[in-house]
């Protein structure tokens, strides 16, 4: 919960990632407190399990009461995404942003490519390049190789995020200024 927090604070894009992974360690504790607290939350210091079984909890219900404990995200989550996409938008369509245009275009063929792999062609942009980036985190988390070409669109991937997040933080600060 406080790491959720600080990168929420920090980073809007690691947050992301970061609550996918939450979401899947609920799915693989069948969405289930007490398996949460046993594989989990009693593994944290004794003063801070009750904040995290409160805050797992919540979420446990909230995966069920949006009908994603197999597979989806929580309304929160593609809440990001959509501000996310908001602020992605507004970037481009900007003249005072050339380096974020020119690493979209950079990242725009590897989105176009995995679009058509994964046949979720009517996702957000971004919704894929999270993907990506949580998929290759996957692999190596499981110590699966990443192939030379994965890495090069990861690269471009991760350019565009990493700007997107710095660019979110700025404006969540009131030192954005998009318009002319």
């Amino acid at each position: 919960m406080k790491i959720a927090q600080a990168l929420k604070e920090k980073n809007i894009a690691e947050y992301l990632i970061y609550m996918w992974q939450v979401e899947d360690l609920i799915r693989a504790n069948r969405c289930d407190i007490d398996s949460l607290k046993t594989n989990v939350i009693n593994r944290f210091p004794e003063k801070e399990r009750g904040a995290l079984e409160e805050w797992y909890e919540n979420l446990c219900n909230m995966m069920r009461t949006e009908g994603v404990m197999e597979k989806g995200h929580l309304q929160i989550n593609r809440n990001v995404i959509l501000s996310l996409t908001e602020l992605h938008i507004a970037l481009l369509a900007s003249t005072k942003y050339p380096f974020y245009n020119a690493a979209y275009f950079k990242a725009l063929p590897f989105i176009v490519e995995l679009r058509q792999r994964n046949g979720h062609k009517d996702e957000p942009e971004l919704e894929t390049c999270f993907e990506a980036l949580y998929g290759v985190l996957l692999l190596r988390l499981q110590k699966k190789e990443v192939s030379a070409g994965t890495t090069k669109a990861l690269e471009a991937i991760s350019g565009l995020l990493s700007m997107l997040a710095n660019y979110y933080d700025k404006d969540r600060q009131g030192k954005l200024k998009l318009d002319d």
